[in-house]
Formats: structure tokens, C-alpha cells, sequence
């Protein structure tokens, strides 16, 4: 194996190599870091994102970006909250099912709507994503009135965000775990998934060759979305509540698993594999952070290291494979 081949070799592998040494240093730092249950909660601490962090690969990959993501959350939650809450007279059950479809709807059409705007009138994604972040916000705060809607949810459903399986596994790490699975197979065994990197690469050439780039688009914007909804029932669940402020800012930390994990901003690159990692970095990072008692703020600053260190990385792997 000659010295290319090694220096590639690290480049493609970088961040697992970084995910490793910070295990290590972290297992030395604290006894705590490498148990069972630490473990067991950096998984369902990283689930809710991460989640929305496989989506927002593919939506990257085919060149866009979604900024909504967080108010799509917030938006999803109140959704159910509110049918959980007025529509008692149904059954419990039956309201929030009731509740899960209208989000799953909603979801679909937003991710409709920014895939219209991107190929019919050829708006940018991060503008039309920016209103919508703002404009399904705003719908959140109105259906919840401005203040949360607690404990009216049944019980099955504050299982997503609470339950265990076999006594141990937190579910949301088990769901974290499908999504990937499903995102792995559908990126890289289907023509779905060839498209989307197609598309990314380079538009117009996907178009000419036969690829419906507008459908390609359609089934990112729609996949991140119903991702967020799914990252809402469980993060309603573990709080038992829906609010306006749910998953504000998060749109900055899946961006960051998914670009930490290799995705290239400029379209064309990425893997739910990468993504993988990515979404455990950040997780280790803060869990690590919180184990040591940093600071709140300093958090912010290591953050932000960490994302312009990843997109320093992309940018090196991309010019040394030129």
C-alpha cells in the first residue's frame, strides 16, 4: 500500500479515527463515560436530531438545504398535542392518531411546497426554507396559543420518547438505528438513492440524462420533513408536552452531524454511514461536556470549532482526491 493510498485511506476515515480518540481521552477523563448507561443515554440523547440528520444528508447531497427543520418539529408536536387535547370526545387513542396523520400531511406538503418553489420559480432553498422556518413557527405558536399543551397524550405514544425495550434500550435510540438503516439501503442500494447523488452532482446533466430531477427534489424535501415529524412525537413524548419552542436551533446541530460526517455542501457527497458518525461525535461531545461541567457558553465556542474543523476537512479530502 503506497503512501497515497494511506493518506487517502485517513482522509476517508478521519472522523471515526477523531470519534475514537475522544472516546478514549473522554473514558480517561471521567469512570463514568464508558458505562452501560452512559452510553445508552449519549444514543437517546442523540436520536431526537439524528433522526432529522439522515434526512437532511440526502436533502444536502442533492445539492439543497432545508433551514425549517426545527419550526417543523415545533409544529408537528402542537399538531398532536392540540387533536390529544380538543378531541377527547373520540377517545384518546383515536385523537392523537388523528393528530399524527394531519402532521405526516402537513410534513408532506411543506416539503411539497419547497420543492415547487426550488424548481418552479427557481427560488433559492435556504430562502424559501428560511420563510417556511419562520411561517410554521408562527403556525406552532397559534395552535398551542403561545403556551404548551401538557399531559394529553396516551400512554402508547409517550412510549416513543420514554419507552425501553427489554427493560434496557431506550426506543428512541432503537428508531435513530431504523432510520439509518432505511437511509443506508435507500442511498445506496436503490435508484432513488442514485438519483439524488445525480442530482447533487450536477443538475443538469441528471435531467439530460433521464433523471426527474423535480421528483428527486420532491422526495428529499418531503423525506427531512416527515423525519422532523417523527423526531416531534418522540421529543413530545419524553416531555409529555407540544409547544411553540420545541426543536428551535436544531437546524445548526443536524447540519452539523451531517456535514461533520462528509456531506459536501456544494452537493454530490455524503453518506448515511458518515452521517452516522457525525450524529455520535456531536453526541460524545456533549455528553463529554456535561460530564466535565463546561461551561454553557464554552459549549457554543466548541461547537462551533468542530463544524468549522469538518468543513476544513471536507474541503481538504475534496481538493486532495482532485
Amino acid at each position: 500500500m503506497n503512501k497515497n493510498k494511506v493518506k487517502n485511506m485517513l482522509l476517508d476515515h478521519i472522523i471515526e479515527i477523531l470519534l475514537v480518540v475522544l472516546i478514549v481521552g473522554m473514558t480517561f477523563a471521567s469512570p463514568t463515560f464508558l458505562t452501560l448507561s452512559n452510553i445508552l443515554n449519549i444514543l437517546r440523547s442523540s436520536a431526537l436530531k439524528g433522526v432529522i440528520a439522515f434526512g437532511m444528508t440526502m436533502v444536502i447531497i442533492s445539492g439543497q438545504i432545508d433551514l425549517s427543520v426545527g419550526s417543523q418539529v415545533a409544529l408537528a408536536g402542537v399538531i398532536v398535542a392540540r387533536c390529544c387535547r380538543d378531541m377527547t370526545s373520540i377517545g384518546s387513542t383515536a385523537a392523537c392518531i388523528i393528530g399524527i396523520i394531519i402532521a405526516i400531511v402537513v410534513a408532506i406538503l411543506v416539503g411539497g411546497l419547497h420543492s415547487v418553489a426550488q424548481n418552479k420559480f427557481g427560488m433559492p432553498a435556504f430562502i424559501i426554507t428560511l420563510a417556511s422556518q419562520n411561517l410554521l413557527y408562527g403556525l406552532a405558536g397559534m395552535i398551542c396559543e403561545g403556551f404548551p399543551i401538557a399531559n394529553v397524550f396516551p400512554d402508547w405514544f409517550l412510549w416513543l420518547g420514554t419507552g425501553k425495550i427489554g427493560g434496557l434500550i431506550p426506543v428512541p435510540a432503537v428508531i435513530l438505528l431504523i432510520v439509518f438503516a432505511i437511509s443506508f439501503f435507500l442511498m445506496t442500494y436503490t435508484t432513488t438513492g442514485r438519483s439524488v447523488y445525480a442530482t447533487g452532482g450536477n443538475a443538469e446533466a441528471a435531467r439530460l440524462s433521464g433523471i426527474n430531477v423535480g421528483r428527486t427534489k420532491f422526495i428529499v424535501f418531503a423525506a427531512v420533513q416527515v423525519m422532523c415529524v417523527l423526531a416531534a412525537f418522540m421529543n413530545s413524548a419524553q416531555v409529555a408536552s407540544g409547544s411553540y419552542s420545541f426543536g428551535k436551533g436544531w437546524e445548526v446541530d443536524v447540519i452539523s452531524a451531517t456535514v461533520i460526517g462528509g456531506a459536501s455542501m456544494d452537493g454530490g457527497i455524503g453518506k448515511p454511514w458518515g452521517t452516522l458518525i457525525g450524529i455520535l461525535f456531536l453526541g460524545v461531545i456533549n455528553n463529554g461536556m456535561t460530564i466535565l461541567n463546561v461551561g454553557t457558553y464554552m459549549q457554543y465556542v466548541v461547537r462551533a470549532l468542530i463544524m468549522a474543523f469538518a468543513v476544513l476537512v471536507s474541503t481538504y479530502q475534496a481538493k486532495a482526491k482532485a
